[in-house]
């Protein structure tokens, strides 16, 4: 197979996807949009990445990215992030995580722990709170929002009439210009499923 422009394997809800796809739109990327099923992931997909987790972005016939960091990175040009921002992603995608997924959906995971896991949300959403002004790296929008914000956002769907009354205003405003915000509505679109029959959908450099 012959790729002609990169070709991103993607899941419309998972954060992960979500956090790839801003940065392949914000940087103008022209690519192909393979929208899967992850109850019924495609052999193709499986053959190239067996771990079957999205996304996936195939940057030439060579070049296979299979985390989403990674992804962000080679879109934005950005070998290497500051100390403190990767810091802070990693207790995203770790700590923050852990307890977003426990929290969310109760009852799927073994109790390993008494942990109270809003409230290890919470403790991430302070620091959030405490560093936004009116984004993680002062005024405009960074890598360190895009890599974070689509998990605050799974967060705050939970329960969202309890999240309202949460006293971060500076999270909540945060949140809300970017799930507003025209570059998160087009990268939220509904695609079909891609099968091997079809083509993927071109999405242009915008």
């Amino acid at each position: 197979m012959l790729i002609q422009m990169p070709i991103l394997y993607s899941f419309r809800r998972c954060p992960y996807a979500i956090r790839a796809r801003l940065a392949l739109y914000l940087s103008k990327i022209s690519h192909g949009h393979r929208e899967i099923d992850l109850k019924n992931k495609p052999i193709e997909m499986l053959t190239m990445s067996p771990k079957g987790t999205v996304p996936i972005l195939i940057v030439s016939n060579d070049i296979l990215l299979e985390e989403s960091l990674d992804i962000m990175k080679w879109a934005f040009k950005i070998p290497n992030l500051d100390s403190k921002d990767t810091l802070l992603i990693e207790e995203n995608d770790t700590r923050f995580k852990y307890a977003l997924d426990r929290y969310k959906y109760p009852g799927r995971y073994p109790v390993k722990d008494d942990l109270d896991y809003q409230k290890e949300c919470i403790e991430f959403l302070r620091k959030i709170e405490n560093r936004l002004s009116p984004f993680l790296n002062g005024n405009n929008i960074s890598f360190l929002d895009l890599a974070i914000f689509p998990f605050i956002r799974q967060f705050s769907m939970v329960d969202s009439e309890w999240f309202k009354e949460l006293p971060y205003p500076h999270v909540k405003m945060w949140l809300s210009s970017l799930t507003e915000s025209e570059l998160f509505q087009n990268v939220m679109k509904k695609y079909p499923l891609w099968t091997l029959n079809n083509d993927p959908i071109i999405i242009s450099s915008y």
